[in-house]
């Protein structure tokens, strides 16, 4: 006897019929099937269905699923399924399916190759049936139709990931689109209808995202999105030989978070500038195109212009400044920036983005300096922060060269409230007679301004 079961003397309870009659019952059978449903979306798909020779009742139960994600990766009877037994598994789950509304579905196809009008259909069957979250991911490369996609008002976050063509409609309004995440696609202007401008419609998006896509028939394109507060970007267009005029106009009230990696063959237009705290610009000059460099350092400063009510800024050229070497001339003030990170930079632009930075509290340099004039360092005013708000400076990449210590050497002497200052070797060091040590000793040798900065040298950066 289960001591549950016993009074406190020690005789056996006794409990009355009706309680019994309710132990005894199979309680979870006469749930409701919208709530079993949502309970076996908790499981595997092939598990979830072989859960209908339970019992007559359990037959017809995970048919009211909420959740859907398949899988040409996923493991059936200890072994991974063929391309047939896959599609005739998503056809038979398809056929026999009631559920009207879907929280999520997710389609991952990375085996196997599939005719194209039976992916679309998949999709529409899903799209049909008021999907919230919807998750595409092919590797091969195949035309999806956008007709019901783009009409499907109950979509809330929308990720697609693969090779695919995508057409876009020349107007697209999908009032519920929360997120959107893009990666890979290719997106091009709907054939019936072309346009080179496109209008997008999301009154309540907060997350886009697309990386790596292609935009190369559609030149104009403006996102009207009042709620959108991340936006970001990788856009590569040197692999056409084809130049491009294009813009991109984000319209958004409380856009916080701006990320940009590309080579800017398009304008990047930005209705509101205030509201964006945090910004990331990544700069590749393709160097083939010569006809192109020229303007780089135009729209690198229009777009430096767009983003300088920013409190956290990354600026990461590679190959630029030898080609664009005025993108820091007169350069706009950056009078709320605290943070500040920098791959490649010279000098003189070093300096003028200090003393555009008046309360800069942290610099963070990836690969030094370069074209710093030692004389132009002795006779240079003082930056306003130095005097008032910089405390931090992260030196990665150090390379023992003139440069880098005429600059150490001038942050130190200067920076008047400096807490701390981090030099990084360069890592190529370790390849060369250079005495580190003798290094080291050097740089802790200089007069510091600020008595209670702590100076910390490591070995060596990998960075």
């Amino acid at each position: 006897m289960d001591s549950n079961d016993a009074n406190v003397d020690g005789t056996e309870k006794q409990i009355p019929e009706g309680k019994k009659a309710v132990g005894e019952r199979d309680v979870i059978s006469t749930l409701h099937e919208s709530i079993l449903g949502h309970i076996l979306s908790f499981l595997p798909i092939t598990e979830a269905v072989r859960t209908s020779v339970l019992s007559r009742r359990w037959i017809d139960v995970w048919t009211w699923i909420t959740s859907l994600q398949f899988d040409d990766n996923l493991i059936y009877s200890e072994k991974k399924m063929e391309k047939d037994q896959f599609e005739n598994f998503v056809e038979k789950v398809f056929l026999h399916f009631t559920n009207s509304s879907i929280k999520s579905f997710s389609l991952l196809l990375t085996c196997y190759q599939y005719d194209a009008s039976l992916i679309n259909a998949w999709i529409s069957f899903i799209l049909e049936r008021r999907v919230q979250k919807l998750h595409i991911q092919y590797v091969d490369k195949v035309f999806l139709s956008s007709n019901s996609l783009f009409s499907c008002n109950s979509l809330v976050e929308l990720v697609l990931q693969g090779r695919c063509n995508l057409s876009f409609p020349t107007s697209v309004c999908l009032p519920n689109l929360q997120n959107i995440s893009i990666y890979g696609i290719k997106l091009v202007s709907d054939s019936s209808n072309y346009s080179k401008d496109i209008t997008l419609s999301f009154p309540v998006l907060k997350v886009f995202e697309a990386r790596g896509c292609e935009w190369s028939t559609m030149h104009n394109i403006s996102l009207q999105v009042p709620l959108l507060e991340r936006f970001s970007l990788t856009i590569w267009n040197h692999h056409s030989n084809e130049s491009y005029k294009d813009s991109i106009k984000v319209n958004s009230l409380q856009l916080t978070d701006f990320y940009y990696e590309g080579d800017l063959e398009q304008d990047i237009i930005l209705n509101d500038l205030s509201s964006i705290h945090n910004a990331s610009v990544v700069l590749v000059i393709d160097e083939d195109k010569k006809d192109r460099i020229k303007k780089v350092g135009f729209q690198t400063h229009m777009l430096l212009r767009q983003i300088c009510e920013v409190e956290r800024l990354k600026l990461l050229f590679y190959k630029v400044l030898r080609h664009a070497n005025d993108i820091f001339t007169n350069l706009p003030t950056f009078k709320r920036l605290t943070y500040l990170h920098l791959n490649e930079v010279t000098g003189e632009a070093l300096l003028q983005l200090l003393h555009n930075s008046p309360i800069l509290h942290t610099l963070g340099l990836l690969n030094g300096v370069s074209d710093l004039n030692k004389d132009v360092l002795t006779s240079a005013m003082v930056p306003k922060c130095f005097l008032s708000s910089f405390k931090v400076f992260q030196f990665k990449g150090f390379n023992a060269n003139e440069h880098d210590l005429s600059l150490v050497k001038f942050v130190m002497e200067n920076a008047a409230i400096m807490e701390k200052m981090t030099i990084y070797l360069a890592f190529w060091l370790r390849y060369t007679d250079i005495n580190k040590e003798r290094v080291k000793e050097e740089i802790l040798s200089l007069p510091k301004c600020s008595s209670f900065c702590i100076t910390e040298i490591s070995d060596i950066s990998s960075s």
